[in-house]
């Protein structure tokens, strides 16, 4: 495998989605400043993060960390992330929009989140404490909401989102130094490997036969519509309704405390319990605490407990849906393989966070969209149910554990 220990791969996995996962959940604090200083209506600014958020889930740089490693993806990323964010400190067109928080934001986030990172924990880590691991290194990406979105809020109010951007690229370019905790590359074996039975082709041909992992695709579609809308939308949301804007903050950081929590026992659970069942209820809790948002008033308390409910269940899907991928198709091609899956996550990204744009600039409200949240939650809840989810015939790389 490599010479770096589990515990030093996991730690800097886990800082490495602290940072990048904490500052990305921020973005929708600069939805309102940036369309009015430019003078763009809302759907803009959304188009630039769906276009963001289907780019960020393309599995290409996952297929390139399977087969070279993930270490130099990594890096690549994080200088990619920092300069993003330096050039947004200048941006001033829709088109600069869509160019750098769009496409290149994308490109960067694919290389620095859960796809390429679990993929590299997956090989160290033996299959029965995958999911716990998994929830851990989820759980440092929600740690990240709750400790940076408010010192980002901060900046917006004491700075300005021009310079605010500014030092955010330098928090993002630490990335960069936390790669030597990353394995370095594949092996010559395993990269010859690809083109054996057991190869990549076959495990594609494999998950492509397989019922579960279409049905893993379908309800991680609705997670990302669910995430991308909340988190971008959730802060103007509030405004509209009277709120300030640090309660809006303070909303997204408690999403992403109680989601410390949600992630770290979604794993410990999936390690004990079948994955299929706690991905139903995690949905099933989604439109229950939706709907109860909705029929209530909306209130800096119902804001609060809102952001706590939600938080809890937000990311809880990312080591059981990953984990249930491992499962079923082992660790050694889990970037690619879990990586299209994540895909789907982005693309019902992209249709959350734009169409919520479209229809408020349309309408002048969100209920559409929370209605439509609510559904999904609901055909997401029982698509988990029929998922076969033992493991097919594999091999699992030599010395995977080591």
């Amino acid at each position: 495998m490599s010479h770096h220990k589990p515990t030093i791969i996991v730690f800097c996995s886990a800082l490495i989605v602290f940072i990048s996962m904490g500052i990305r959940q921020s973005f929708g604090l600069f939805l309102t400043p940036i369309s009015r200083d430019l003078g763009i209506g809302r759907e803009v600014f959304s188009l630039a993060i769906a276009w963001q958020n289907l780019i960020f889930g393309l599995p290409v740089l996952g297929i390139v960390a399977d087969y070279f490693g993930p270490r130099w993806v990594v890096a690549g990323g994080a200088l990619l992330y920092a300069i993003c964010f330096y050039l947004l400190s200048s941006i001033s067109t829709p088109l600069g929009l869509y160019t750098v928080l769009g496409a290149l934001m994308g490109i960067a986030l694919s290389s620095i989140s859960y796809v390429v990172i679990l993929g590299a924990v997956a090989r160290i880590v033996p299959p029965k404490k995958r999911a716990s691991r998994f929830g851990l290194i989820t759980a440092a990406g929600s740690f990240g909401t709750f400790a940076l979105v408010p010192g980002v809020q901060w900046l917006l109010s004491h700075f300005g989102w021009q310079s605010s951007f500014a030092f955010i690229a330098l928090i993002a370019g630490a990335i960069a130094f936390l790669c030597v905790g990353i394995p370095q590359g594949a092996s010559a074996q395993n990269r010859h490997s690809n083109a054996e039975p057991g190869g990549l082709l076959h495990a594609l041909l494999q998950a492509r036969a397989h019922s579960g992992y279409w049905l893993l695709n379908a309800g991680f579609f609705v997670c990302g519509f669910h995430v991308a809308f909340i988190a971008t939308h959730l802060p103007a949301f509030l405004t509209d309704h009277g709120l300030s804007k640090m309660a809006g903050a303070t909303a997204l950081s408690l999403i992403g405390l109680f989601n410390i929590f949600g992630s770290y026992l979604s794993g410990v659970l999936g390690d004990r319990y079948r994955k299929k069942y706690l991905l139903s209820l995690l949905y099933l809790g989604r439109a229950l605490v939706i709907g109860g948002f909705l029929v209530v008033p909306v209130t800096t308390t119902s804001a609060l407990v809102f952001g706590g409910f939600i938080g809890f269940l937000w990311l809880a899907t990312v080591p059981l849906t990953s984990g249930t991928v491992a499962q079923i198709f082992g660790s050694r091609y889990l970037s690619t393989l879990y990586g299209i899956v994540f895909f789907s996550h982005q693309i019902g990204s992209f249709a959350g966070v734009w169409l919520a744009g479209r229809m408020y600039d349309a309408t002048g409200s969100y209920d559409i969209i929370w209605i439509a949240a609510i559904l999904l939650s609901l055909t997401s809840s029982l698509v988990h149910l029929p998922i076969a989810d033992k493991p097919v015939q594999r091999r699992e790389p030599v010395g995977a554990f080591s």
